[in-house]
C-alpha cells in the first residue's frame, strides 16, 4: 500500500495549518516563541494522556498499510506525535481566528453603537 500514505496527511495538514496561521498571522506568526511553548506543552500533555490510555488498555495501535509501521513505544506509532502536533495546531488557529471574528464584531457593535 502507501507505508507513508498517512504521515504524509499529517505533514501536509501542519503545512497548510501554518500557510494559515502565516496569511492571518494568528498563532506562530503572531508571536513564535509562545505558539512554540504551547505547541510543544499542548503535545506533551496529549501524548502522556496517550501513555496513560496505552497502559491501561483504552488505546491500541491497529494495522495499517497507510502508516509506516516505525513504533516509537508499545502501541504508539511514529505518526501520533505528528498528529498530536497537528491537534494541537489546528485547534489554536481555530481558537485565535475566532478570537478575532468575534473581537471585530464587538468592535463593530461598539462602533455602530456611538454613531447612533
Amino acid at each position: 500500500m502507501m507505508p507513508l500514505g498517512y504521515l504524509g496527511c499529517l505533514l501536509l495538514g501542519i503545512a497548510c495549518m501554518l500557510l494559515l496561521d502565516r496569511r492571518f498571522r494568528l498563532f506562530f506568526w503572531r508571536d513564535p516563541a509562545a505558539a512554540g511553548l504551547v505547541t510543544a506543552a499542548g503535545t506533551a500533555f496529549l501524548l502522556l494522556w496517550d501513555a496513560a490510555g496505552i497502559a491501561s488498555g483504552i488505546f491500541l495501535r491497529g494495522a495499517s498499510g497507510f502508516a509506516t509501521g516505525i513504533v516509537l513505544a508499545e502501541e504508539l506509532p511514529l505518526e501520533e506525535p505528528v498528529f498530536l502536533v497537528f491537534l494541537v495546531l489546528c485547534s489554536m488557529v481555530l481558537y485565535t481566528g475566532a478570537e478575532r471574528i468575534l473581537d471585530r464584531r464587538r468592535r463593530g457593535r461598539a462602533r455602530r453603537r456611538g454613531r447612533a
